[in-house]
């Protein structure tokens, strides 16, 4: 089968109604091309992406907060809607909810696989807190000095010490911090709060 590859669409508020569809379509024809995708008609399924990539992909973007990430999930979710089309139901629901769903899932999908994967570089800069060769950590702190900062490190919980390393290591503002690792603002800020609180008592009492 030849691979569905579609451009990422520019979003346009005022060319979408509130339901997502854009204007001049009604639901009616976007069911009825969801349908004929069902049959393998590639052209129904281009015009399912032409009436509501847009709208789609702004719910990638609100959930995963990286257009490089909501990109590659609007992607997977007209291949997702290509495989399972056949399974939608006008009767049992609107078309725009139903593909909403499914690109609402690939997000979340997403999102939970980039919370699980700490970042290489977050972890080459955690590791080099022991190493005593000359570098950017190195040479702030002596090498003791860093054992002492990883050894503390770890007396953190996982979560706590993710935020802080992609804080100080990545730059990440609380915000942004919120948004990548799927928690509330103020969890993050309690975490680091915590967290540098911790830190200061662990290497003041060595």
């Amino acid at each position: 089968m030849k691979p569905l590859v579609y451009a990422t669409p520019e979003f346009r508020p005022q060319a979408v109604e509130e339901e997502g569809i854009a204007i001049g379509a009604s639901k009616s024809t976007l069911a009825s091309l969801i349908t004929a995708s069902a049959g393998g008609d590639r052209d129904a399924l281009a015009g399912v992406y032409r009436l509501t990539a847009a709208k789609l992909f702004s719910v990638c973007l609100g959930i995963l907060g990286s257009r490089a990430l909501a990109e590659e999930a609007l992607q997977d979710a007209f291949v997702n809607v290509w495989r399972n089309a056949g399974s939608f139901d006008a009767a049992k629901g609107a078309p725009m909810t139903w593909l909403i769903s499914i690109a609402r899932n690939r997000s979340l999908t997403l999102r939970g696989r980039a919370i699980r994967e700490v970042p290489a570089d977050i972890e080459a800069d955690y590791a080099r807190l022991e190493d005593p060769r000359p570098g950017p950590l190195a040479d702030a702190v002596a090498s003791a000095e860093a054992r002492a900062l990883r050894a503390c490190l770890e007396r953190l919980e996982e979560a706590p010490r993710r935020a802080v390393l992609l804080a100080y290591y990545r730059g990440l503002t609380h915000d942004e911090l919120a948004r990548e690792m799927s928690v509330p603002l103020g969890t993050v800020k309690s975490w680091i709060r915590r967290s540098l609180t911790r830190l200061k008592a662990c290497l003041d009492n060595g």
